[in-house]
């Protein structure tokens, strides 16, 4: 249905809770490549991403299904904290286990950036330019290394962050800045430039 395409989030939810399956067939159809790649990028192993994906959605459906969710524009960002605490779940696991490996899968979070409208040039030193800053990021902390990949590459805002990994406003702020400031100094140290032409 062309209409489904028009609604928010919310409007979606609450027409699921009413008992239209396509308004959550919309909503996976919306969220579900962001949010596979937020899961991808924390655990480093398509399969293990692809379950915790599923187990994501699984309990969505649950919490929706039981009127547990409250709406408040922010669908995504609930999704992000249940993936999030999926993957936290699937760390305590592996390590109990201690029997996985995060070098397992090598995924370039940058191929699929749309940059056909640049120049060729332009485009080159872009690529170079999300690469490095790939590169930089993986070397932070893990708390810094993912308020950078919500903030950047998952469009969430401090607010949502602070939401859905736990902590204040103000944490997610200062995460940021030492990101930024042990990226700065990584590249300088490394004699990479990080600006655009």
């Amino acid at each position: 249905m062309e209409l489904l395409k028009t609604l928010t989030d919310d409007e979606l939810v609450a027409l699921y809770q009413e008992g239209c399956g396509e308004a959550f067939d919309e909503l996976l159809a919306r969220h579900q490549e962001k949010l596979f790649t937020y899961i991808l990028f924390n655990v480093h192993n398509e399969d293990a991403a692809n379950d915790i994906f599923q187990e994501t959605f699984v309990r969505a459906i649950v919490t929706l299904q039981q009127g547990r969710y409250t709406a408040n524009g922010k669908f995504y960002a609930w999704l992000v904290r249940i993936a999030r605490n999926q993957i936290i779940d699937q760390f305590r696991m592996v390590r109990s286990e201690n029997a996985i490996s995060n070098d397992e899968a090598s995924y370039d979070l940058f191929n699929n950036i749309a940059l056909a409208d640049q120049p060729i040039e332009s485009r080159i030193v872009t690529e170079q330019t999300l690469s490095d800053v790939k590169r930089l990021m993986n070397h932070l902390p893990e708390t810094q290394r993912e308020v950078v990949f919500l903030r950047f590459f998952q469009d969430l805002s401090f607010k949502e962050i602070a939401e859905t990994t736990g902590v204040g406003i103000n944490t997610a702020l200062g995460r940021m800045r030492y990101a930024v400031l042990n990226m700065r100094r990584m590249a300088e140290e490394n004699h990479i430039t990080l600006t655009v032409a």
